[in-house]
């Protein structure tokens, strides 16, 4: 589990998908149905001058089923595997390699995510049939192709100052705005230690679909339906301290667990984009909790879904709360820093009077009926530049990337044995 887990978070670390093996010195003893009676060095695909060998093929599939990832299907890893090649070749022209230095440091990390020394990592995937020097040639090639990309384009990616002033919404021209899905795992005193953990195994998923799959089963937000999945939130509605945090994640990573009051928080990246309309940033928020007896039993849920529909304002629980006890409801008005975390995260979902009932106080025993009254905006910064930079840059670069290697497939002779 160490090892699947760690290898598959260091794979969401970067925006780059794999690239592929080249021959190793020696045949495995194991072949994959898809191979049958075929020589293991015998092309499977013929990309331009290159091929992809059922050797090759064999050892990707092989790869990726030992470490538990995606695409683990002849179809998929052939596919992968025409697009490596293409990209190979590009590189191969402009003469971009990686050092076996980096190629080093780059096997070490795999290893250490996964808690195992570099002889350890190798050892066990040879013991399950991956050749050493198929993991060396994956990082390579890996590290060779975000290089080619960045002297590429990055000089084309880079934003300039007006359209990071655009993003921070400091100009009304434009904004950016992240696409996330959640997981919000409701704890207390009895259930930390088995939230954590799970929070912990969630954090290390791979993919869409098997976060969507943990939102369903484990997620306490209403998003859960969804499968955790989120509408477009402007990145300045956003806890300042957990924008970085977003801001940071490539396509399909996910946070490490958010420690929350009674409960804990995992969100997945699935697209960032810039918009024309603005999204200045905010310098207060105006919210209203009215707490409910009973947790988040069928009871108490029962009873928000009614309040619910019987309000419109903020300022229509007053009348709810009348002649009860003043520590009923609570009217904050506050800096978007002052806001407690859990608060904050559900609030930036929240337009002006929607309400939230995801969190919980007092060990899970009272129910926050949260309502959003008012946001205050300003043109204040509380996203770094660097941050905002950063993202773009990488944005535009997948971009780039993705559209090079459209155009090379089109061009390419491919002919699948």
């Amino acid at each position: 589990m160490q090892l699947i887990t760690g290898f598959s978070r260091f794979l969401r670390s970067g925006w780059l998908r794999p690239v592929a093996p080249a021959l190793a010195a020696a045949l495995l003893a194991v072949a994959t149905p898809q191979v049958g009676a075929q020589s293991l060095f015998s092309p499977a695909v013929r990309v331009n001058q290159d091929i992809v060998t059922w050797y090759e093929l064999e050892q990707r599939l092989q790869f990726l089923n030992v470490l538990g990832l995606p695409g683990g299907n002849e179809s998929e890893v052939r596919d992968s595997l025409i697009e490596e090649k293409l990209r190979k070749q590009v590189m191969r022209e402009a003469g971009v390699q990686a050092t076996p230095e980096a190629v080093q440091l780059g096997i070490d990390e795999f290893a250490s995510r996964g808690q195992l020394s570099t002889e350890q990592f190798l050892q066990l995937l040879g013991e399950a049939g991956v050749d050493p020097e198929t993991v060396r040639d994956y990082v390579a090639d890996q590290l060779a192709w975000r290089d080619y990309v960045s002297s590429r384009f990055l000089s084309q990616a880079r934003p300039t100052e007006d359209e990071i002033d655009r993003a921070l919404g400091q100009t009304g021209g434009g904004g950016l705005q992240v696409l996330l899905s959640e997981i919000i795992i409701p704890v207390n005193p009895q259930t930390v230690a088995q939230t954590e953990l799970l929070a912990e195994e969630i954090s290390r998923l791979d993919g869409l679909d098997a976060f969507s799959a943990a939102a369903a089963q484990y997620s306490a937000a209403a998003t859960r339906d969804e499968g955790g999945r989120l509408d477009w939130l402007n990145i300045s509605n956003l806890p300042p301290a957990l924008q970085p945090v977003i801001l940071g994640l490539q396509t399909g990573e996910i946070t490490d667990p958010i420690t929350l009051p009674n409960a804990v928080a995992l969100f997945q990246m699935r697209g960032l984009r810039e918009v024309a309309t603005a999204a200045p940033n905010i310098s207060k928020v105006d919210y209203a909790i009215y707490y409910l007896p009973g947790g988040r039993s069928a009871e108490t849920l029962s009873r928000a879904a009614k309040l619910r529909e019987e309000i419109d304002t903020c300022d229509d629980l007053y009348g709810i709360a009348k002649d009860q006890p003043v520590d009923v409801l609570d009217r904050i008005e506050a800096a978007p820093s002052d806001v407690p975390r859990d608060v904050a995260v559900e609030l930036a979902k929240l337009d002006r009077n929607e309400v939230s009932t995801t969190l919980t106080r007092n060990n899970g025993q009272t129910l926050m009926f949260l309502m959003l009254c008012n946001r205050t905006r300003d043109l204040g910064e509380n996203t770094s530049r660097a941050d905002v930079a950063n993202a773009l840059a990488q944005q535009r670069l997948q971009a780039f990337a993705a559209s090079l290697v459209e155009q090379l497939r089109a061009d390419a002779v491919i002919i699948q044995e």
